[in-house]
């Protein structure tokens, strides 16, 4: 395994990193001792990030269960702001939420310090001074590390930058969006926002929720656990896009998940990528593409199908502006929109 410098951190982690929604006994496997099992074998080959977060079910349980006696070789990632409970102050990014929400992260966790501490989305209705002032507090009595962001747009990764620096605070240090080869909007601002402020950047989704793993085809059956609640993964022009990607990497000589992953690590403003296995067999399967290089003519053939910077269809977790989804933002009251 090589390794990358995660940004300007100085922290090295392996391209690819092992998130772990899938450990989750609600949703993902079952079995916590079968999962832990998982977590052992990634870390015996060489990957040392670990990404997981308290909205995730029992993950955090679980990942700390399978770190125990090995936490100190481990880059170990949450994240937090997602709703973890019926309170509406069991959620987003303001002081009272962040103090809580870490107590309760390392406790399930079983670590007294956490290296990525991330916002699962920015909060539109809590300043980000707030959230970082309380950021680098956590940082400053070394419960935290570093800090990063999620599915954050580049304005508010640039306002972000800018706010820690008037301030004196902590800036975010990482950012965590989609990526995939369906999904590559990231390269038109993001990547290029996150390779200004010298951001590690640690993507998710690059099999795009199942897409990608050659089990969905066009006219046949979809069996992903997602299509049940996840419109994107059952899109039509998403399917037909991937039906032109299936020769490409029949061609190449390799599994659709090694050509998914393989692209995404071979962007220079990509740091690692997500993989998401729910059993042994699936990370077996992943773990023996680490060393596929894909060639310029192949990168070349997906941009002719995919062009860079252009997302295929749209994600359902895709990040909303709350100027486009609250009605009071883009209609004036009734009384005031005609001109006279």
């Amino acid at each position: 395994m090589q390794y990358r410098t995660l940004g300007r951190t100085g922290i090295k982690v392996s391209p690819y990193a092992l998130g772990t929604l899938m450990l989750a006994t609600s949703i993902g496997n079952p079995d916590p001792a079968d999962s832990v099992r998982l977590v052992h074998k990634a870390l015996d080959a060489g990957i040392n990030l670990v990404d997981t977060a308290d909205a995730y079910g029992d993950s955090e349980e679980v990942v700390g269960r399978a770190l125990q006696g090995r936490r100190d070789h481990v880059v170990l990632a949450t994240k937090f702001a997602r709703p973890t409970g019926e309170d509406p102050n069991q959620q987003g990014a303001s002081r009272r939420w962040i103090m809580r929400a870490v107590e309760d992260s390392l406790r399930r966790l079983r670590t007294d310090h956490i290296d990525i501490y991330q916002v699962h989305r920015l909060d539109p209705t809590t300043d980000v001074e707030e959230t970082l002032s309380a950021l680098t507090d956590l940082i400053r009595g070394g419960k935290v590390r570093t800090i990063g962001t999620s599915a954050a747009p580049a304005s508010d990764i640039v306002e972000a930058q800018w706010v820690a620096e008037r301030r004196g605070l902590e800036r975010f240090r990482t950012e965590q969006p989609p990526y995939s080869l369906l999904n590559r909007a990231i390269e038109r601002e993001v990547l290029p926002v996150t390779q200004r402020y010298g951001m590690g950047t640690l993507v998710w989704g690059p099999f795009a929720q199942g897409l990608l793993t050659g089990r969905v085809r066009k006219d046949g059956p979809n069996d992903l656990r997602r299509a049940a609640y996840v419109k994107h993964v059952s899109d039509a022009r998403r399917i037909d896009t991937v039906e032109k990607l299936v020769p490409l990497a029949a061609e190449a000589g390799l599994p659709m998940t090694h050509l998914a992953m393989a692209f995404t690590i071979a962007h220079p403003g990509v740091t690692a990528a997500l993989l998401g296995p729910r059993t042994l067999a699936q990370l077996d399967d992943l773990l023996t593409g680490l060393d596929v290089t894909l060639s310029d003519d192949l990168l070349d053939a997906i941009d002719a199908i995919v062009p860079p910077g252009t997302d295929v269809g749209t994600l359902d977790q895709a990040h909303v502006p709350p100027a486009l989804h609250s009605l009071p933002l883009r209609r004036r009251p009734l009384t005031e929109r005609s001109a006279a």
